[in-house]
């Protein structure tokens, strides 16, 4: 099993948002800014809606993993810390689901 954390992603695309664009995917996602960043988010999240359908595991890994980057893409272009999502989360986890979804409709 990996020990490559979701944090770790956080950190490698933090380090990799200081490099040239000559040099790194990341930092020119980030140049196109936020809308941009948005955009290929969502292009990735539909792709893994459509392996998740119908292809096999690893094709739903692939795409999984292409997901969880692009949203810590978005996250940084967006000034916002993988620990706010984390604390987030966990503030939710103090009540069931239903009634956290319910809370939000209020």
């Amino acid at each position: 099993m990996s020990k490559f954390t979701v944090a770790d992603l956080e950190q490698r695309i933090r380090e990799r948002a200081k490099a040239s664009p000559e040099e790194s995917y990341t930092r020119k996602l980030l140049d196109r800014g936020v809308a941009q960043c948005a955009k290929k988010f969502g292009e990735e999240a539909v792709e893994a809606v459509i392996a998740a359908a119908n292809e096999d595991r690893e094709h739903v890994i692939g795409e999984a993993a292409d997901v969880l980057y692009h949203l810590l893409v978005l996250l940084q272009s967006r000034g916002v810390a993988l620990a706010d999502v984390m604390e987030e989360l966990e503030r939710r986890t103090a009540q069931s689901g239903l009634a956290e979804k319910a809370s939000r409709r209020a």
